[in-house]
């Protein structure tokens, strides 16, 4: 099988990865002919960019943060990682699924994998298996001040359970998890080829930079 041309879009918790990959979807149409560069797929466990045939999967995240993550449940961290393996092999699958076109995929496993240690998953063995998934050429990775973060959370108001320490999201407990949360990921992609861009205000100053790592990586 040939091995998927993608790169990844990464980045902590209301980083703007949506909102970008928003903005890539709305892309003008490239030009056509035989040296024209090929579109990238957009692949994400995020219900816009989900067919409908494939909607389970946004049901399924959406339980997962109302029952399992839920304060006060019995599940275990174990239990809390094989419920969001459903969308990391999904993703695989969408990746796999046209290997000859190239892709732009939503955190990949990364983000997950770092959530279900922030959980207590601690060196799950289903881990390693992700791990042997096919790897990106670059992962391009969104920055978010604390400030700016906190504020498009609404103060907290948007947070689900699965982005803040504890049950209470205010302001300490949310950019606590943050920090581990980019530590966490940082550590898990330390040796991929990486491309940091900075935050900015407009979504499409933003997927006007990632148009211009991918032009390099998958043109």
């Amino acid at each position: 099988m040939q091995d998927p041309e993608f790169c990844v879009l990464l980045g902590p918790d209301l980083a703007g990865k949506s909102s970008a990959m928003s903005a890539l979807r709305r892309a003008p149409h490239a030009p056509r002919g035989p040296h024209a560069p090929r579109t990238p797929r957009l692949i994400s466990a995020d219900d816009a960019f989900l067919s409908p045939g494939h909607a389970l999967i946004g049901r399924l995240r959406r339980e997962v943060v109302k029952d399992v993550a839920a304060p006060g449940r019995s599940w275990s961290p174990d239990f809390f990682a094989a419920m969001l393996q459903t969308a990391v092999v999904h993703l695989r699958d969408q990746l796999l699924d046209d290997a000859r076109t190239p892709a732009v995929v939503d955190s990949y496993y990364y983000k997950l994998l770092a959530k279900c240690r922030l959980a207590g998953a601690g060196d799950n063995p289903m881990f390693d298996w992700w791990r042997s998934f096919p790897q990106p050429r670059r992962v391009v990775y969104l920055e978010v001040s604390p400030e700016t973060a906190w504020r498009r959370s609404r103060e907290g108001a948007r947070l689900n359970r699965l982005e803040h320490y504890g049950d209470v999201p205010d302001r300490d407990a949310f950019e606590r998890y943050q920090a581990d949360l980019r530590k966490t990921m940082r550590e898990e992609i330390r040796d991929l080829p990486m491309t940091v861009i900075e935050e900015h205000g407009d979504p499409a100053r933003t997927a006007a930079e990632i148009r211009k790592v991918l032009a390099h990586e998958l043109g």
